[in-house]
């Protein structure tokens, strides 16, 4: 296989998501892109995703609706993966008709192992064998991605944003000079320009970076697949499907302490709660009864985030209103709860901020000028993340943007980045 694989054209791996693939005029865009790295001397590799969104009919949403209530299984991927399946197909017939030899195939076929874990399916392995027999005789490969195959060769899923997780799974095990991957916008940006004036594409951001904003709620990247990026040092890009131009996520991000924050993301609909532990005064206890707490939170399937514990109390948010469920979980623990629901997370992500005195200061700073409430608030070495009212959402990022002047490069480092302190 090495051999195999040391004999290959330089290989570049191009995903194009729903969006992008979702009318005739798209496809052929988006086919352009394939030809335009060929003819730079690349052997593309393509991933695509379902075509459009619902109600369209093959994206995966419409799908899904098709089985009514389900729980995960064998046929549900199975169902799942034919709109991957059916987009590849009709995008290597575009391209054949443009008189580049192409061949569809299904992600088992692309050599994707996975787990038994259905509709959620880790990825075990990437077998490249079929892929560099089609590359080596000068045909494109166009991969249905979201999907592999478990060890006993039932189909099986990779959950939401899978199709990423699919192509840099893929330049990963080719060794690809690059991975691109296509959206309906110009790669990432330092928030969302629905939300924030003067928004604008980062150029380049590092591994780091990219898993904490899309973890926090950036959408141009899945999660998952900025992970396996991060932890297999595999360099993408992420483009406009029409501009061509987007963000480079590498290790070539240097931190920088006069910009120390690189964007800002945000996710509505989340509940903050506080866990009392009243007059448990006995250290032991206490730490007993805040395993228990999460234990239960656990095996409930209640996720949690930005958690603190202090002698306050313990405190938590969740995605959505699961109070029923932690307050039936607390009804036996002698603690009481308190909850706040309609509050919004925003994250502030940047390299830069690490070891920079004043970042933390200077969110707090804007935030209160605007008369914005902070409810709670937690940072690591990246990210810091402060919970405000839903409603004040929108104009938090704004003025939190403004603060550091994302929209605009300052030619001079700020008074108040100079003065002592930590975040």
């Amino acid at each position: 296989m090495a051999d195999a694989q040391a004999r290959l054209p330089k290989t570049i791996v191009q995903k194009f998501g729903g969006s992008s693939l979702s009318t005739p005029e798209l496809r052929e865009i988006a086919a352009s892109r394939v030809l335009e790295a060929r003819q730079r001397g690349a052997a593309p590799v393509v991933v695509c995703s379902a075509l459009g969104r619902a109600p369209d009919p093959y994206a995966t949403d419409s799908l899904l609706a098709l089985l009514g209530p389900s729980r995960n299984g064998p046929n549900r991927d199975l169902l799942l993966s034919c709109g991957e399946a059916i987009a590849c197909a009709i995008f290597a017939e575009l391209l054949t008709s443009w008189g580049a030899d192409a061949q569809a195939m299904t992600g088992a076929q692309a050599g994707i192992i996975t787990d038994a874990e259905f509709g959620d399916a880790r990825i075990l392995r990437v077998d490249p064998a079929n892929l560099i027999a089609v590359i080596q005789r000068g045909a494109i490969p166009v991969v249905a991605g979201f999907q592999g195959a478990s060890e006993s060769g039932a189909i099986t899923t990779l959950g939401r944003g899978g199709s990423d997780l699919s192509a840099l799974a893929l330049g990963e095990a080719l060794g690809s000079e690059a991975v691109e991957i296509f959206t309906d916008v110009s790669g990432v940006m330092t928030g969302d320009p629905r939300r924030i004036a003067g928004a604008h594409t980062i150029d380049r951001v590092s591994y780091a970076e990219m898993v904490e904003l899309a973890a926090d709620g950036a959408k141009v990247v899945h999660a998952k697949a900025a992970e396996l990026a991060r932890r297999t040092a595999t360099p993408y890009v992420v483009k406009g499907l029409r501009s061509n131009f987007g963000t480079v996520i590498d290790e070539g991000h240097l931190p920088d302490s006069v910009h120390p924050v690189s964007g800002i993301t945000s996710f509505d609909g989340v509940t903050f709660y506080r866990v009392i532990q009243g007059d448990i005064d006995d250290a032991a206890e206490r730490a007993r009864l805040e395993r228990e707490l999460f234990r239960r939170l656990a095996e409930r399937g209640v996720s949690v985030d930005m958690i603190n514990i202090n002698n306050a109390g313990v405190f938590f948010i969740t995605d959505g209103d699961r109070l029923d469920v932690v307050r039936a979980e607390l009804v036996d623990l002698n603690l009481a709860l308190r909850s706040r629901g309609h509050c919004a997370k925003l994250s502030i992500v940047g390299a830069g901020m690490r070891g920079t005195p004043g970042v933390m200061y200077r969110v707090v700073a804007a935030l209160d000028d605007a008369g914005i409430e902070i409810i709670h608030s937690t940072d690591s070495n990246i990210t810091i993340s402060v919970l405000v009212p839903e409603e004040d959402a929108a104009r938090a990022e704004q003025v939190i943007h403004d603060s550091f002047r994302l929209g605009r490069r300052a030619e001079k480092t700020p008074p108040e980045m100079t003065a002592g302190g930590t975040r």
